[in-house]
Formats: C-alpha cells, structure tokens, sequence
C-alpha cells in the first residue's frame, strides 16, 4: 500500500513556477510582438502580486529558450523593466524582481486597476463571440493611431452669459477631450469671433440660418432647441401664488413664449404683468410685484429692483433630447472617420 502511495505521488506534476506561467502564456497567435507580451506579462505579474519582490528571473538566455524567442529581445524587455524599477540585477546572483518604490508603486496600483477593466474586457468580448485576437487587434490599432484628439465646437448665441452657460452644459454630453467655446452672434459679426479652427458650430435652433451666413461654408453649423434649466423651473414652482408677479423680456417676439412659459411651471399664479426692458413704464412694474421674471439678456432690470423683491432669471439650457437626436450623431461620425482639417 505505501509503494501505491508513493508512485501516485511521483505521478503528481510539480506546480509550474509564476515566470514558467507567463512565458507560457505568450501567444504567437495573437498580433502583438512576443517582447511587448512578455513586457506586459511581466509587469501584469507584478502587480498582481504573482510575481513579488525578490523572485528570482530566469536569464536572458534562460527566458529566451524557455520562450522560444530571440535573447536580443528579452534583453530589451529585461532593461526596459530595470529602467522602470520594476526588475533589479545582482552581480552574481541574477535578476529579481525589485521592491517597488513609491513612483513605481503607483503606476502597480495603475496597472492592477487597468487588469480588472482588461479582464472586464475580455469578458465582453467572449460574450459577444469574439476572439482574444480582436480584443488584440483593437488594442493594438490605439495603439499605433494614438488617442484622437478632441473635437473642437462653438456656441453661438445671443448674449454673453447666457452663452457662455449654454457651452457648460453642452460640454457636459460631450467627452472631456472636446473644447466648447462660446461666442455671441454680434461678435462673429464684428469679427471679434470665428469659426476659424472648429469642427462643429452649434446655434440656437431660431438663429441657425443667420449664424450659418456669418460662419460660412466648410464647417457644419447645428441648430439646438432649448428647454428652461432645471433650476428655473424649480424656482418658477416654488412662487407663492398669492404673489404678484412681473417679468421682463428684451424682445418682442420673446413675449407670447415667455408669460405661458413662466406659468406652465407656475400655474397658480394669477397676478401676472408682462413689460419689454425698454418700456417707459418699467419702473411702475418694477416696484409693484413681490417676484420678477426675467429674460436672460434683461439683466439691467436688476439695478431698478426694490430691496426684498425676488428675481428669478428665465434660463435656457439645450434641450438633451435635441443633443442626444441632432448634435451628438454628427459627432460620433466625426470621431469614427478621419477627421477633417479644420476649416480656416
């Protein structure tokens, strides 16, 4: 029974040392060279902490047998990995894995992140019946393309503030690569603005035919509809419907879209009066209402305000569902093509 044992024993294969494993997983398969995987592999093993500091390397020579590649590869890889901090040498002793320092530790808690999404990854990508090798592929065409660059766009609307909040809450559905700029129409008119440099203008949908004169032909000029922001309609809703309420608009045509704007978030106020910023009777307003309305551009009303009246400014964002339907597809086909030259 013991001669059983023991020969049941002598059958058991050795466990296969940590370097043995990764050497074995390179693939000649798949289209990334054998010393950028052993590179990778390597550096993976570290931060995985498979490989800890003080394992001993197998040599140049001993590495390139075990994986049937040039030495003059693995030396390369070897001395990119000392450069890094991550292997260290020992006259007489061979190479080891170093102690981390803490510049090298970091870029290990980077790299042990970066394994779970890659792991991720390939999980997705056998999911969805592809291979190890198109996971490659795509890694290594980044890889040669570099990162793209940013799309650059412009906002043109019609005054300065406004404007400048509509391109922040645009760049908030873009990638954080992208530029958004803003620019008033009066400003492309006086040529203190330009199109020159971008890829994608972006007007208010009312405006867009004059904003596409002004800028030209070359660059593609996009119309977005807007919706009151959410902080306005929250403040709208909270009014007292006992109170009496003003608004001011700057243009005529704002008018009839302004009152049912204000009281659809509103709708139990009854006290409502309406005046343009001009109006010569504006001050009369002014100082009759506990909450005034105004429109974005209207602002100079502020410097008439009674102390302890409310001001509330009727404020536009783009609507998401117009970025979503009309801005954004443009976009994605712009990054998946080759980019144009920008129009100059």
């Amino acid at each position: 029974m013991g001669g059983k044992r023991t020969s049941e024993v002598a059958r058991i294969a050795p466990e296969p040392s940590p370097v043995s494993r990764i050497v074995a997983a390179l693939d000649r398969a798949l289209p990334i060279p054998l010393g950028v995987q052993l590179r990778g592999l390597v550096e993976y093993g570290i931060a995985s902490s498979e490989l800890r500091p003080g394992d001993r390397l197998p040599s140049v020579r001993e590495c390139a047998e075990q994986a049937g590649i040039a030495p003059m590869t693995v030396a390369k890889v070897y001395d990119e990995l000392r450069e890094a901090g991550l292997i260290a040498t020992r006259p007489g002793a061979g190479t080891y894995v170093a102690e981390i320092a803490a510049a090298g530790l970091e870029r290990m808690r980077g790299l042990r992140r970066l394994q779970g999404r890659v792991e991720a990854l390939f999980a997705e990508a056998e999911a969805a019946g592809l291979s190890a090798a198109d996971v490659a592929n795509l890694v290594s065409a980044r890889a040669v393309r570099g990162a793209p660059r940013g799309l650059s766009i412009l906002f043109v609307g019609v005054f300065p503030d406004a404007t400048r909040g509509y391109a922040e809450h645009l760049a908030r559905h873009l990638e954080p690569r992208d530029r958004v700029v803003a620019a008033t129409i009066d400003a492309l008119r006086r040529g203190e603005a330009s199109a020159r440099g971008m890829d994608v203008v972006v007007a208010l949908a009312h405006r867009r035919a004059e904003v596409e004169a002004l800028v030209g032909p070359g660059v593609p000029v996009v119309g977005l509809s807007v919706i009151p922001s959410e902080e306005t309609r929250a403040r709208l809703a909270a009014i007292d419907p006992m109170a009496r309420v003003g608004m001011v608009s700057v243009f005529p045509e704002f008018v009839p879209i302004m009152k049912p704007g204000v009281l659809r978030f509103a709708p139990d106020v009854a006290d409502v009066d309406i005046r343009l910023l001009d109006d010569p009777d504006l001050d009369g307003l002014v100082g009759a209402v506990d909450v005034l309305v105004y429109a974005s551009g209207a602002e100079a009303v502020l410097t008439r305000l009674p102390r302890g009246t409310q001001a509330i400014e009727f404020r536009h964002i783009p609507s998401p569902q117009a970025v979503r339907e009309v801005l954004l597809p443009l976009v994605e086909e712009m990054r998946a093509g080759d980019f144009k030259e920008s129009a100059t």
